[in-house]
C-alpha cells in the first residue's frame, strides 16, 4: 500500500492552507491523506486546569477539528482518500514518530505577532529538524502556493551546514534533495531551478580576481552539472535551468523562493544525535522563504 500524505492541524489559518496544500498534494500521487491532530491538553485528563477546561471539553474539540479538516479536504478534491486522526501527544512528538510511516509530513507555518508571515512556529520547526520523511512547511505567498510559477527550486552543494543536498561536490549519485525536486517538478509540469551559491575563500585575495572568479564559477558549474546528471537523464521531460550565483546559500536561496511554487533543500541526520539538527540555511529558508519549503531528510 502507498504511504499517506500526513498533514498535521489545529484549526488555525496557516494550518488549513497545509491542509488545502496537502490535499492537492495527495490528490496529484494518488497517496492517502491522513489528518492529524494532537493535543497535549489530554495530558490533563483528570487534573481539571483552572481556568475551567476540562478533558471531555477538549477531546470534543479535538475531534471537530480533525473532522472539520478531512470535509475541508474532500470539498477541496474528491479524488483523495482522507482519513482523520486524535491524539492525545505532543504535536510534534507525534508527527516525529508518524514520520516514519509517511510519505512525507506537511505543517503550517505559524508566526507570532506581527510577523506571522514570517517565523517558524516550534512544532514546524521540531518536525523539519527530525522527522525520518520529508517534511513540507507550507508558507509563501498566494501566488507561490497556487503554483503560479510552474517552477520547483532545488538547492544544490554543500552549503557547510547540511542545507544543499548532500553531494557535497564529490558523487554522481542522485541525492535525495534532487531526486524529490525532479519528482515534484514531473509532477506538476514545472520546470527545476537548480540553485548552487559559492564563495571565494577569504585566504585566496586574488591579484587577478577576474581570473579567479571564473575558475571558481567554473568549478561550481562542474558540481552542479554532476549532482543532477542522472536525475536530469531519469526525467528527460524536466525542463532544467542552472542558476549559480556567487553569494551567501541563504540570500541566493531566499531570493530563488520569490519566483518558486515549491523550495527544496537537504537536511543531515545526524546518528545518535538528538539536538536540532537544522543547521543556519535550512532554518532561514524555513523562517522567511516566499514559497513551500521541502526538507528532504539525509545520512
Amino acid at each position: 500500500m502507498d504511504k499517506p500524505l500526513i498533514v498535521g492541524v489545529d484549526g488555525s489559518e496557516p494550518s488549513l492552507r497545509a491542509l488545502d496544500w496537502a490535499a492537492d498534494e495527495a490528490a496529484l500521487h494518488g497517496v492517502p491523506l491522513r489528518v492529524v491532530h494532537a493535543s497535549r491538553w489530554e495530558w490533563y485528563e483528570g487534573r481539571e486546569p483552572s481556568f475551567g477546561i476540562n478533558g471531555s471539553s477538549v477531546q470534543d474539540l479535538s475531534e471537530r477539528i480533525a473532522a472539520s479538516a478531512v470535509e475541508r479536504a474532500l470539498r477541496r478534491t474528491d479524488s483523495v482518500k482522507a482519513t482523520a486522526e486524535v491524539l492525545s501527544e505532543d504535536p510534534g512528538l507525534a508527527l516525529v514518530r508518524l514520520s516514519r510511516e509517511a510519505d512525507a509530513v506537511v505543517v503550517g507555518s505559524h508566526g507570532r505577532g506581527e510577523l506571522t508571515e514570517l517565523l517558524l512556529g516550534s512544532v514546524g520547526l521540531s518536525v523539519a529538524a527530525h522527522a525520518v520523511s520529508p517534511v513540507i512547511v507550507v508558507r509563501g505567498r498566494e501566488e507561490n502556493l497556487e503554483g503560479c510559477f510552474r517552477t520547483v527550486v532545488v538547492g544544490v552543494g554543500d552549503f557547510e551546514d547540511g542545507s544543499g543536498d548532500g553531494s557535497e561536490g564529490g558523487s554522481e549519485e542522485v541525492s535525495p534533495a534532487v531526486e524529490f525536486a525532479f519528482r515534484e517538478a514531473q509532477s506538476l509540469a514545472s520546470s527545476v531551478t537548480v540553485v548552487h551559491a559559492w564563495r571565494c575563500p577569504a585566504r585566496e585575495l586574488p591579484d587577478f580576481p577576474v581570473m579567479v572568479h571564473d575558475e571558481h564559477q567554473e568549478r561550481a558549474a562542474a558540481q552542479v552539472d554532476k549532482a543532477v546528471r542522472k536525475a536530469v537523464a531519469a526525467h528527460p521531460g524536466v525542463k532544467v535551468r542552472r542558476e549559480i550565483v556567487e553569494g551567501h546559500a541563504r540570500t541566493v536561496l531566499l531570493h530563488a523562493s520569490r519566483t518558486a511554487d515549491l523550495l527544496v533543500v537537504g537536511a543531515r541526520r545526524r546518528k545518535g544525535h538528538v539536538g536540532m539538527q537544522l543547521g543556519p540555511v535550512n532554518h532561514a529558508v524555513l523562517h522567511h522563504a516566499a514559497c513551500p519549503v521541502a526538507v528532504i531528510p539525509h545520512t
